[in-house]
């Protein structure tokens, strides 16, 4: 990436990280993962959000400085709305570089500089709606957004061109070429559209009531321009990428989209006999189907189509007594993720005997999940079997779309 100004005296710089790694250690970026920081220059200049040392990113932020013939050592402010590692584990070189610079952040913020990098030095708190005058005209105001998605977060706003630095907020996976939403085509903002509701539900889901209390908050700022540390800048249109997370967030308490996810698991082909059924039986009243097989895929992705989606299928074989052990651990997941208020089915087939639907029912007790009947049968799935899946199917679809006003 190459610094691009955003605005008058507002530079976009950043780095696109490629590696092949996995974000947070857990979820895969296989179209890479843009980490974006912001130069805003006044008489003073403010370094807003950091990089972490991942694929080369610190030096791709030095080039950019210095394409702006900005030295290192001469940013009088480095701005931490957010002190996750990927906006801050290269703070502690920064620092060698520049020494002198003060450190803006939260209370808790300054709490994690000193537990995360071991220092107190010019650390400066920011309360919530205080203002940076950088001199020329250039103001910043900060504003707390606690757990969005960790407690110590801010986001920054610049008055005079509308700029909302939100650092993880408005936030999508995949690198950033051309970084405006204008610059787009549609086969790429539908990219983005994919990856940011990814990245919602493995990041963010869990944290989706402070995400609408967050977007509340700032609804009387006049926001021109989104500018996160993750994903495209919103110069355009940003309110597409406020409905989208306002959107997203409401699907916790529900109802989500009128769509179902199944999750299905099969030993030795006994339950996945039975997913033709179930689908056509899901089909018969027009409702979208989502299917996901585990341990094949990474749950990052069953869980963004079981995020939006109103209703889940779990159809999996008990092993050992117990659930088919990928499928638990997707659903240990989506208990983490608070997928909440879904309309939910079981299907599986047993070996010398049940057990599964029993630590289903402990398991998701205090998911809120409305759980219709589940069809279980020894061995192979015979022709009654099938035809009891497939009006399950049917009876589920129907819930759902109930479920969403369809």
């Amino acid at each position: 990436m190459k610094a691009v100004e955003i605005a008058e005296n507002i530079y976009f710089i950043g780095a696109n990280i490629k590696n092949g790694d996995l974000f947070e250690g857990m979820w895969p970026i296989p179209d890479g993962v843009s980490l974006n920081s912001y130069i805003v220059k006044g008489d003073k200049t403010a370094l807003i959000d950091l990089v972490r040392d991942w694929d080369n990113a610190p030096e791709a932020l030095k080039e950019q400085l210095a394409s702006l013939n900005i030295d290192i050592n001469n940013i009088d402010y480095l701005v931490l709305n957010h002190l996750e590692p990927d906006h801050t584990g290269w703070l502690c070189e920064f620092l060698k570089l520049n020494p002198k610079v003060t450190i803006l952040t939260t209370q808790l913020g300054k709490n994690m500089v000193k537990g995360f990098y071991k220092n107190e030095d010019n650390v400066q708190i920011v309360k919530d709606g205080e203002k940076l005058d950088l001199g020329n005209n250039m103001e910043l105001t900060f504003y707390t957004a606690p757990n969005v998605h960790w407690p110590e977060t801010m986001v920054t706003y610049n008055e005079k061109s509308g700029v909302l630095f939100s650092c993880d907020a408005f936030g999508s996976y995949g690198c950033v070429d051309n970084p405006f939403d204008d610059q787009l085509d549609d086969e790429k903002h539908a990219f983005y559209d994919r990856e940011s509701l990814r990245y919602y539900a493995n990041i963010v889901a869990s944290f989706s009531p402070f995400v609408q209390k967050a977007i509340d908050k700032l609804a009387s700022l006049d926001i021109k321009m989104i500018a996160p540390s993750h994903g495209i800048i919103w110069r355009e249109n940003p309110s597409v990428i406020i409905e989208r997370y306002r959107r997203f967030a409401e699907y916790m308490n529900g109802p989500a989209e009128p769509e179902i996810t199944i999750l299905w698991g099969s030993m030795y082909g006994n339950t996945e006999s039975a997913l033709a059924p179930l689908i056509d039986g899901i089909k018969s009243e027009g409702v979208t189907v989502h299917l996901h097989q585990v341990p094949n895929e990474d749950v990052s992705f069953p869980l963004t189509s079981a995020y939006k989606s109103a209703g889940l299928v779990f159809a999996m074989p008990t092993y050992e007594y117990r659930m088919f052990p990928p499928v638990a651990a997707a659903i240990d997941m989506f208990g983490r993720k608070h997928l909440k208020n879904k309309k939910v089915l079981r299907i599986g087939s047993y070996g010398w005997s049940g057990g599964a639907q029993k630590e289903f029912d402990s398991i998701t007790a205090d998911y809120n999940w409305d759980c219709l009947e589940p069809v279980e049968w020894q061995g192979g799935c015979d022709e009654d079997t099938k035809k009891k899946i497939y009006e399950q199917g049917k009876k589920l679809a129907k819930t759902v779309k109930e479920f969403c006003g369809v």
